[in-house]
């Protein structure tokens, strides 16, 4: 049975290895789902299929403004909140 020697740990080197970046300051993969849709081929769907996918996609893009629109509110409301006195 072996055992397992502490391993020495350097801070400085620790924090850099897990990331000092939260996830949304990261550049985007460009494995994303709409990099990976823009990318397929469109030959094999129909036409009512490519009716479908307009419809789910532009169902998607308001889904996506609403929630941005959120996020600025939101924004908004929180750099009023904090907004130095005086100005």
């Amino acid at each position: 049975m072996s055992t397992l020697a502490p391993a020495t740990v350097d801070s400085k080197r620790a924090a850099f290895e897990v990331g000092t970046m939260d996830d949304d300051d990261r550049p985007r993969s460009r494995n994303d789902a709409a990099s990976l849709l823009a990318a397929e081929s469109l030959d094999r769907y129909s036409h009512n299929e490519l009716g479908e996918r307009i419809a789910q996609l532009e169902a998607e893009i308001a889904r996506v403004k609403a929630h941005r629109d959120k996020a600025l509110a939101h924004r908004t409301a929180a750099d009023a909140l904090f907004k130095p006195r005086g100005e």
